[in-house]
């Protein structure tokens, strides 16, 4: 890459940006082996430079930052620039710091009543950052605009290195900047410590709490400048946030308010810092497997980003605002992304997930809680300590890890098989001290017990009723991937988990048996978990099936596109026969037996399972494909790619409330539903080549059929390639103008009724899997 060639310290140090915007006369530049940065941040020792020392926060100082270079690192720091306006984001890798960078600097069309100015700097060891919420002194909103300078350059950003002393176990890692105010501004709210305060702040009723927010320090320096300093809860870890005026041309100049800081317009440099154990991120060469080294040329921006979310600890979700573990995410993401991804980056997934599994009912972590966020949370439960506490609300992520373990051990052709007892035989207990003194092994049998009883009460004869499939937890709203408050509209019974998941589950299990991976269940369990598989994906499907005549389902497309206010044509004349899908779950909202949303989420069956019920198999491939190739109202497609949702097709008013174009899992686009879709539709395609002709599924031989299929496929693929640019972040929405969908950030449109603004994030980990998921150039 080229950003690689430029000059040692134009990259480890980027305050040297003195060399690039400002002119070597000028007074405030120290020349230092050929090189020009700021006399007021560095001195020079032997042609190198060092920053100045300072006393602490509290005090007075020319330097709110005290520091050196750090250790050496092996290689020149990973850096990259990703916009998406309002959204600018910058990102800084290398051996002591990871961070990341988002400016929000409002566009003249963005909903300024959601959209404002700010600065977050985030970080993975932690989960840790620091934003500063900005507003125009001139009060009128949308009138200040930010900006990092030189961002365009690639040197945003560098890195921020104070050694440990006798007060810290951990060095202060963070990075540093320059920041541009093009008017006067006020910092109004600082946030310092976990990304889950900054978004429990920006998503929710913007409460601050009294226990974080009052124990931020102001304090001044003696350059002009202001730190914002704050430590834990924990009594141990001081997050720093500071801004010193630029001594030069275009420079601005400070006042510290009442825990507000305002700002002429100018130039700032900022820092940002903490002392917290970091993570060991895995490079690109080492995420990937080594057939797949090419990709790291051929697809940098993407296997930059990849390298930014894979660490030898975990996998992470997202950037900014799902930079910790989530196992479905991690595991959906290793699924998709097996192809290329290295043995290692597959096992950090792995062990991820089993080391936080629930020793008490072998149920698998969603989410973890860990620094400065975890020491509240134990705080407000009256527990003085540090531990990190882990979420199981979720249902669909216990399914999850037989499938994974099932594709990666037991892997057609590969030596995985050894591997299994390696990653088995680790004791867990150093991340989740639960489990301390349990084996991997232990907790994987533990997850596979208890999928087995809730399939077997279902399985058992004269058992196949809607009492016994796979519930929710009674006391949570949601329990699988569209886990936002009408993500499946209420439903109790998810289609994902019961009709795909489970069955998919159960075949890894027997799997896994007969390979001896379950202790004492190699006899028993290969034959039962393939009976109770056969059972549910036999079964589940009819208790999800919709089927609305022609003439009605025009009907309602008329009667929604008048609810919704849709601006677009209703597409009836797309309906030349019944419509039939199957509704995203049961039992919902508003006393709805089904919840009668059209949906992506046929995908988890297709990648998942090779079904053998020819009559439903047909009828489930030709459906599918159908819905894919039908432009919203009428089916799933649109301009700016397929639609996880279209709520088209419900009666009742509540469909076109709650699934909207801004709700985080409504009538939107997410990038892995498109990927798992496009790889089903092919695995199901190419069990028409398989050479065992018995074997070959009955559509196959009806031409309509195929042909459909072949076509939804080609039609999917289509729309992933016209919106290739937006393929790695997390979601988005649209517009509907001149006659077409349009792309729009979902954080800029208004939240739906009962919700928060939420954005997504500029790269998700599963939206990355078109690393692996590509088109199959035989099947146009």
């Amino acid at each position: 890459m080229a950003d690689m060639k430029l000059t040692k310290i134009a990259l480890v140090l980027f305050s040297c940006i003195g060399a690039f915007v400002l002119s070597q006369n000028d007074s405030s530049l120290l020349p230092c082996g050929g090189d020009y940065c700021l006399s007021s941040l560095y001195g020079c020792v032997n042609d190198h430079l060092t920053q100045i020392s300072s006393p602490s926060p509290a005090q007075t100082s020319s330097s709110p930052i005290p520091g050196n270079y750090g250790p050496s690192c092996p290689g020149p720091p990973t850096i990259q620039y990703l916009t998406d306006p309002p959204y600018i984001n910058y990102f800084y890798s290398d051996c002591n710091v990871q961070a990341q960078a988002v400016v929000t600097s409002p566009l003249s069309d963005n909903n300024l009543s959601i959209i404002g100015p700010r600065l977050i700097i985030a970080w993975p060891a932690g989960n840790s950052g620091v934003c500063a919420f900005l507003a125009p002194q001139n009060g009128v909103n949308g009138s200040l605009g930010i900006e990092l300078v030189n961002s365009t350059a690639g040197q945003a950003l560098a890195p921020v290195y104070v050694p440990a002393n006798g007060s810290s176990e951990y060095p202060r890692v963070g990075v540093s900047g320059t920041v541009r105010f093009n008017s006067s501004a006020t910092l109004t709210v600082p946030l310092l410590g976990s990304i889950r305060t900054i978004r429990d702040f920006t998503e929710g009723p913007s409460l601050l709490v009294p226990e974080i927010q009052n124990a931020i320090q102001f304090s001044s320096t003696s350059d002009g400048g202001v730190t914002m300093s704050r430590m834990w809860l924990d009594n141990i870890t001081i997050t720093d946030l500071a801004f010193i005026p630029q001594t030069s041309s275009g420079a601005g100049n400070l006042t510290i308010g009442n825990q507000t800081v305002n700002f002429t317009a100018g130039d700032y440099t900022f820092y940002a810092d903490f002392n917290y154990p970091q993570l060991t991120q895995l490079n690109a060469f080492t995420v990937l497997n080594s057939a797949s080294q090419d990709l790291i040329t051929q697809q940098p921006d993407q296997t930059t980003s990849l390298q930014f979310l894979s660490y030898t600890e975990k996998l992470l979700a997202g950037a900014w605002r799902f930079l910790t573990y989530f196992g479905r995410d991690s595991m959906i993401a290793a699924l998709l992304l097996q192809p290329v991804l290295s043995d290692q980056a597959i096992e950090a997934v792995i062990e991820a997930v089993l080391e936080r599994i629930n020793s008490t009912d072998g149920s698998v972590c969603h989410e973890e809680t860990i620094g400065d966020y975890a020491t509240y949370l134990n705080l407000m439960m009256n527990i003085t300590s540090t531990a990190p506490s882990y979420s199981y609300v979720m249902i669909d992520t216990d399914y999850y890890i037989p499938i994974l373990m099932d594709r990666y051990f037991l892997s057609p052709g590969s030596s995985n098989t050894n591997r299994a007892a390696t990653v088995l035989n680790i004791t867990a207990g150093t991340i989740n001290p639960a489990n301390k003194n349990l084996t991997y092994a232990q907790l994987a049998l533990l997850n596979a017990e208890e999928l087995m009883a809730i399939a077997g009460q279902y399985a058992a004869q004269g058992n196949q009723t809607i009492d016994n499939l796979a519930y929710l937890k009674s006391d949570q709203i949601v329990g699988q991937w569209r886990d936002s408050t009408y993500g499946i509209g209420g439903g109790r019974v998810p289609f994902d988990v019961n009709t795909g998941l489970m069955p998919a589950a159960l075949r890894s299990i027997s799997a896994l048996s007969a390979a001896g991976i379950y202790e004492n269940h190699s006899s028993d369990w290969p034959a039962l978990a393939a009976n109770y598989a056969q059972i549910w994906e036999d079964t589940t499907l009819d208790f999800f099936s919709v089927t609305i005549p022609a003439t009605e389902a025009q009907s309602r497309l008329e009667t929604y596109i008048q609810r919704a206010s849709f601006p677009g044509p209703n597409q009836t004349d797309l309906i030349d026969g019944d419509v039939h899908f199957n509704a995203v779950a049961l039992d919902g909202n508003n006393e709805l037996a089904q919840v009668q949303v059209m949906n992506t989420d046929d995908c988890f069956r297709l990648f998942l399972l090779n079904t053998t019920n020819q009559i439903q198999l047909t009828a489930f491939v030709n459906q599918t494909a159908t819905n894919i190739q039908r432009t919203f109202p009428a089916g799933l497609l649109t301009d700016v790619g397929m639609l996880v949702a279209n709520p088209a097709y419900g009666l009742q008013d509540v469909y076109a409330e709650n699934f909207t174009t801004s709700a985080y899992h409504g009538t939107v686009v997410w990038s892995w539903p498109m990927a798992m879709m496009a790889q089903g539709l092919e695995l199901q395609l190419s069990r028409c080549n398989i050479s065992t002709s018995t074997m070959i599924p009955d559509f196959c031989s009806d031409s309509v059929v195929y042909n459909n299929v072949k076509k939804g496929y080609n039609t999917l693929w289509d729309t992933i390639e016209a919106n290739s640019a937006h393929l790695s972040t997390e979601v988005w929405s649209w517009i509907y103008q001149d006659g077409g969908f349009v792309f729009t950030e979902l954080g800029t449109l208004p939240p739906a009724p009962g919700t928060s603004a939420t954005e997504s994030d500029i790269r998700q980990l599963w939206s990355l899997t078109f690393l692996a998921v590509t088109r199959d150039q035989g099947l146009m």
